[in-house]
């Protein structure tokens, strides 16, 4: 099994679950999933917001306010296929966010209504591996209600109706007022089918400690989980230096791929910190390897 920062796209896309695992696995820290908003207008306009991370060093996309009962992406030819023309065009594995929604959750703030193709369900979940997603994110936009309760039974389900690979976790409160990494539901979302557990990453939500999440990356590696360090928190806009900072501590951690969002402009993180994020955890090498690499390999 190659590693992540080997393979061409071909490789990449043609992965199985397994396979995508063990590849992430190899890279020893250094994967790069870059998050962005398919419903509004793409910044460069004819262009997908996807295929910008992917030229500025993203290994992985995650695409948040996907519908699943209105499959459309901002940026991209029509089509029926959405999803397999965008892997078709950008060569890399691709996932969407989907919410297990709390409806009993305590809020703590004024609730966010999203439509039902965003949510968790066994419907969205059948949808979702019908368009062909490499890996499906179970977590929340601000002010949705999402909680750990929600995820666990969210993961379960996923488990029988997606078949694909599993994210789980919070990237902030979601409009909760709970603990954002704790270790019981860490390991209650492993033994439910979680492979990837997703983490605020540390310098983005008050509070969190790099020894929490270093004891948290070694609880999921001992279960046989990766871990999945998020910047949800705006600071995707930040300088360079910030992003720079946030890399190094998280890698330190022992995070297995670093995640960052979508709060830039028109949906993506500023390019720029999606590169200053790659070099800081790899190098310029593996950086400008990865932006120069045809998708024709």
């Amino acid at each position: 099994m190659k590693r992540l920062l080997n393979c061409t796209s071909s490789e990449m896309v043609n992965m199985t679950k397994e396979e995508l695992k063990q590849s992430i696995l190899a890279c020893e820290g250094r994967t790069v999933m870059t998050e962005t908003v398919v419903s509004i207008p793409p910044l460069l306009g004819d262009l997908t917001n996807a295929e910008l991370a992917v030229s500025f060093g993203s290994d992985m996309v995650l695409l948040n306010v996907f519908d699943c009962n209105n499959p459309q992406i901002m940026g991209l030819p029509e089509t029926d296929e959405p999803i397999k023309l965008l892997k078709k065009l950008i060569g890399r594995p691709v996932g969407c966010n989907l919410e297990p929604i709390d409806v009993d959750a305590k809020m703590m703030e004024s609730r966010q209504e999203i439509s039902s193709g965003r949510h968790a369900t066994k419907e969205t979940f059948i949808k979702a591996k019908e368009l062909g997603f490499d890996f499906i994110c179970l977590t929340g936009n601000p002010g949705t209600g999402v909680s750990n309760a929600s995820i666990e039974k969210a993961i379960q389900l996923a488990k029988e109706y997606f078949g694909g690979m599993i994210i789980a976790g919070k990237m902030h409160s979601s409009g909760i007022d709970e603990e954002l990494v704790d270790l019981v539901s860490i390991e209650r979302f492993i033994d439910a089918g979680a492979d990837i557990i997703l983490m605020p990453a540390v310098y983005t939500v008050p509070g969190l400690s790099e020894e929490e999440v270093r004891n948290a990356c070694k609880l999921i590696k001992s279960k046989g989980a990766l871990s999945l360090s998020s910047i949800g928190t705006s600071q995707e806009g930040s300088d360079e230096a910030t992003i720079r900072e946030i890399a190094l501590v998280n890698k330190r951690c022992g995070i297995d791929i670093q995640h960052i969002g979508d709060a830039g402009w028109c949906g993506i993180a500023l390019p720029e910190n999606i590169m200053a994020l790659s070099i800081a955890i790899r190098g310029k090498r593996w950086t400008y390897h990865k932006m120069a690499s045809s998708i024709n390999r």
